[in-house]
């Protein structure tokens, strides 16, 4: 398999809003994680960090210019592998521990984190026995109802779990913008690892329905509109009511 340079392993896209789209183009799209930085005035937000096989600050230039807000979505390996490299970090309550002292196991790193995920590997390659998050203790525990202020935006949290019991999405009333984390993105949901929990997810999803949402950018694949975002929560709620 190839092997890329640094240089070459993040891709970055303004998508409009003041909103900036980053991934990792050769990781396979199941694996993906989305990171989203967003421009505020006082201070910028990120939302997930990635793998962490590359320095994500050090490749992707914005992030070096101001200060911000690294918030994640939850702890799994794939969205919180940088997050050591910001001073300032933000997690739900329920996976603090987690991001502190992420265990291989806890973070589905020894389920998923293979070198079956890429389509051309890190520069040094990618030994999966090895590969671990780096701890990357919370600066700041977030909780339902909690704003995000970055000065002239504000995004409110909104605690959702059932993929993990600390999701979390970022809501910004003003510009009708939600960040979703893995809670619903147009692509197969994960609800069936060690910490997931259907019912909470069930309950989850019946919250967000009726969000009067205009953009959502999820944690993996494309983003979407609100058409698309009543569709897939229904689509779930639909299967899972009936198990």
């Amino acid at each position: 398999m190839e092997i890329v340079t640094a240089e070459r392993w993040y891709r970055v896209q303004k998508v409009g809003d003041g909103i900036t789209h980053i991934d990792e183009p050769h990781i396979k799209p199941f694996y993906r994680c989305n990171i989203w930085h967003v421009r505020g005035r006082d201070r910028d937000l990120l939302i997930d960090s990635g793998l962490g096989v590359v320095s994500l600050r050090r490749q992707v230039a914005i992030l070096a210019e101001r200060p911000q807000v690294a918030v994640a979505s939850h702890a799994h390996f794939d969205h919180v592998g940088n997050h050591h490299e910001f001073p300032e970090r933000a997690i739900h309550a329920e996976e603090a521990a987690l991001l502190a002292h992420p265990g291989r196991d806890e973070t589905l790193a020894t389920l998923y984190a293979t070198e079956e995920m890429f389509t051309s590997l890190p520069p040094g390659g990618f030994d999966a026995p090895a590969y671990e998050v780096t701890p990357a203790p919370a600066t700041r525990i977030l909780h339902d109802g909690d704003v995000v202020d970055l000065g002239d935006r504000h995004f409110e949290v909104f605690h959702l779990p059932g993929h993990s019991p600390g999701s979390t999405g970022l809501w910004e009333k003003a510009s009708g913008v939600f960040f979703a984390g893995d809670t619903v993105y147009d692509g197969p949901l994960i609800d069936d690892a060690y910490h997931s929990d259907i019912a909470a997810y069930i309950r989850s999803m019946e919250r967000l329905r009726d969000l009067p949402v205009r953009t959502v950018h999820g944690g993996h694949f494309p983003s979407f509109g609100r058409e698309r975002f009543v569709q897939l929560i229904d689509g779930y709620l639909r299967e899972k009511r009936t198990i």
